[in-house]
């Protein structure tokens, strides 16, 4: 691991070369309140995130990235147009992984814009493309948004598909709902006793748990309506599986897409938007061709994105966590501002990785 003292220099290397794009640099503090970030993500997130409590102020968290009070700060002003770049430490508990750090330095890019999102996009992927290229990375690109597009359209309850969308950031838990919807996997005998039990409660343990017994009875009734929806159509579920399972050039991909479109008929917005994004990735001197496109890509780990996704890989370094990562996330900004909504997309680099594999001193 580089000094920090040089990973500084690097990061602020970095920062200038945002700057130099039109960037304005944005602080956020390094203890962030819990309760917005709880909002976000559960309570999953204080596996990931280290949590302290102030006697005034309540319940923080050391910030896990930049980008939620980035858009906080933005939102919370004017909400127009507007490019941001920043450097400093986040903070992410490492479980299982003791060789990565729990604290770290990045730089970041963001770029609040809603007259074109596909110029956005490949603005944002360029600066980043240009700035990496001397360290010869993979780049990966993806886009939830096809993901999201197709599950909206299956063929089954309101309820289903708000299930499936919570969980399309666990891949596990993801597919054991589409075998549990299309009837692959029958129900566990004790749900299934429990939705049949005229009195669901009856000799039931003292309530002692945190759900009220109306919450509980309310669970077991959404548990019986959904028992007798109709499985989601075989057909269907084989399209989702083709889609989740594509890995392509962007260009091939794209052909691929407008013939699942043709029977996913949801699809067929975001598939406009996918071209649109790759017309104006070659424009701005992109080699597309040379992209690896996966559907799948950023399903465990990008959770605010809703769109475009990309990541810059070290192809000889497979240990090593992306240099850098970054996407689309127009619904956190509509979270963050309280409905009101702004296109936002941008990313982070790690530095201290672009000096490990060689770049800048």
């Amino acid at each position: 691991m580089p000094a920090k003292a040089a990973i500084r220099a690097e990061a602020l290397r970095l920062r200038t070369a945002f700057e130099a794009l039109g960037a304005e640099v944005a602080e956020a503090d390094i203890l962030q309140p819990a309760e917005i970030l709880l909002d976000l993500y559960g309570e999953e997130i204080r596996a990931r995130a280290y949590t302290t409590h102030d006697p005034v102020r309540g319940e923080a968290m050391l910030r896990p990235d930049f980008t939620v009070p980035v858009v906080q700060m933005h939102m919370d002003g004017e909400g127009g147009a507007k490019r941001y770049t920043y450097m400093g430490e986040v903070f992410r508990k490492q479980e299982d992984d003791r060789a990565r750090a729990s604290e770290y330095i990045q730089v970041g890019y963001e770029v609040f814009n809603g007259t074109d999102a596909a110029q956005a996009d490949a603005e944002v992927f360029a600066a980043f493309s240009r700035l990496l290229e001397p360290l010869k990375l993979r780049a990966a690109t993806g886009d939830i948004g096809l993901l999201t597009a197709a599950v909206s359209g299956l063929s089954t309850s309101d309820r289903r598909r708000k299930a499936l969308l919570r969980h399309l950031w666990r891949p596990h838990r993801f597919r054991a709902l589409v075998d549990r919807f299309g009837g692959r996997t029958p129900m566990p005998p004790a749900r299934r006793a429990l939705i049949a039990a005229a009195d669901p409660l009856a000799g039931a343990a003292p309530e002692i748990g945190l759900r009220s017994r109306a919450e509980v009875l309310d669970r077991i009734a959404a548990l019986k309506t959904d028992a007798l929806d109709p499985p989601i159509a075989a057909a269907e579920i084989e399209l989702l599986q083709d889609l989740l399972a594509l890995r392509e050039t962007p260009p091939n991909a794209l052909a691929h897409l407008r013939n699942l479109a043709v029977d996913m008929p949801t699809m067929t917005s975001a598939v406009n938007r996918f071209e649109a994004r790759l017309d104006a990735m070659a424009a701005a001197g992109i080699d597309v061709d040379s992209l690896d496109f996966e559907a799948s890509y950023g399903r465990t780990s990008m959770e605010y994105y809703d769109g475009f996704v990309f990541g810059f890989y070290a192809a000889t370094r497979p240990d090593l966590p992306p240099v850098a990562s970054g996407g689309r996330y127009d619904a956190l900004t509509r979270v963050l501002g309280r409905g009101r909504e702004l296109p936002a997309v941008g990313g982070v680099i790690r530095p201290a990785l672009v000096l490990d594999l060689g770049g800048a001193p």
